[in-house]
């Protein structure tokens, strides 16, 4: 196991990767970010339709997946459960679970390209959009 995790540290030096795949370490509401970017997430939050209104700063960001956040399609408890930090590490994916997830995810992205600018999307993109391809990676190196 600690070869796996000095293998993924390496793959990933630059990325927080959460239960489900995403970029944390690219998403704009995750901490530390200044207020104002804060309040930017949360316009685009709403531009975007994940929020039908601006949320305040403290709602808006996020310190990363734990127990306490609500996780849609329960992958943080499934996660702890099995005593793995994402999906890519479970000898089951991809399951259910997590293939609705990137069904839903990929819903979003047709509107993300129309409201976002290039630069939004490209966020967006690096930071929720490939998922998929970030826990397919992890696999991978989870099975060497």
């Amino acid at each position: 196991m600690i070869v796996l995790i000095i293998i993924f540290v390496g793959v990933f030096m630059d990325k927080i990767i959460s239960a489900c795949g995403n970029d944390c370490s690219s998403c704009p509401r995750h901490v530390p970010k200044t207020d104002d970017e804060l309040r930017r997430t949360a316009e685009l939050w709403m531009k975007i339709g994940y929020r039908d209104r601006v949320v305040s700063n403290e709602e808006i960001s996020c310190i990363g997946c734990t127990n306490d956040n609500w996780c849609r399609y329960g992958i943080v408890h499934c996660t702890t459960d099995r005593n793995i930090e994402n999906c890519g590490q479970c000898n089951e994916y991809p399951c259910e679970r997590i293939r609705k997830c990137f069904e839903v995810t990929e819903a979003f992205d047709p509107s993300c390209r129309t409201a976002c600018s290039d630069e939004e999307y490209s966020v967006l993109k690096k930071a929720f959009f490939e998922k998929q391809k970030n826990l397919e990676l992890i696999k991978d190196i989870s099975k060497n």
